[in-house]
């Protein structure tokens, strides 16, 4: 090897050095446990299902325009708080605020029906935290089919039900390839659909009691159960 090629091979050596000293690894910043992101959300929690049960309480004593007003106010409201919160953390995971935190953040995200676009967005995110065993895949699966029904599509784990109100049975909207449906529930931890209706049924039966003794429905209708 002549001097002019050592010098170029050990200058080449040195370039090569410093690119890989230069180059940084991209580690994903470990998220801390947040206590008064976790306590805001339970306490929006217990707003969100007042507002998305029957009136109970003092609020029976509100007029239908007075408890619809007080429906939207509520979950528009605590969407704006929501948006915050996601374009700052993504989908809220256990890490950030525990799996109650979690739940409740899932649960007011399954309640914003009014903007599905942001209930899609959350999707997507949240997708990532079930893949990294960081948010609950069951509550993923109920967003799902959420989401597909608010766009139209066809549900996936037959979550999201009506009620034949002449029985009192309930019974999955709109879903895809249900001689699978139960498999596809199992994958996720989901219970047995027909086990799912019967509780959405009984329910049902429980709010509506005073329509059905009207129609002369004694009990609900309820599925086989293997």
């Amino acid at each position: 090897m002549n001097k002019l090629s050592g010098i170029l091979l050990i200058g080449l050596l040195l370039l090569g050095c410093k690119e890989r000293k230069g180059r940084t690894v991209s580690v994903p910043e470990k998220v801390e446990f947040d206590q008064k992101v976790a306590d805001e959300l339970k306490r929006m929690a217990e707003i969100d299902q007042i507002a998305a049960y029957i009136p109970q309480g003092k609020y029976k004593e509100m007029s239908s325009e007075q408890w619809n007003s007080f429906k939207d106010s509520v979950f528009t409201t605590h969407q704006i708080r929501l948006k915050e919160l996601f374009d700052q953390h993504g989908f809220v995971g256990f890490d950030l605020a525990g799996e109650e935190g979690s739940g409740n953040f899932w649960l007011m995200v399954q309640h914003s029906d009014h903007d599905p676009d942001f209930q899609k967005q959350v999707l997507e995110k949240m997708k990532i935290e079930v893949d990294k065993k960081n948010a609950n895949p069951r509550n993923y699966g109920l967003l799902v089919d959420r989401v597909n029904i608010n766009n139209g599509l066809p549900q996936i784990y037959g979550t999201q039900v009506d009620y034949n109100m002449e029985i009192c049975q309930a019974f999955p909207k709109n879903l895809a390839d249900s001689m699978n449906v139960n498999q596809r529930r199992m994958e996720i931890g989901l219970q047995p659909l027909e086990e799912y209706l019967n509780e959405m049924t009984l329910m049902n039966f429980e709010m509506n009691k005073e329509y059905y003794a009207k129609k002369g429905v004694t009990e609900p209708k309820l599925y086989q159960v293997q």
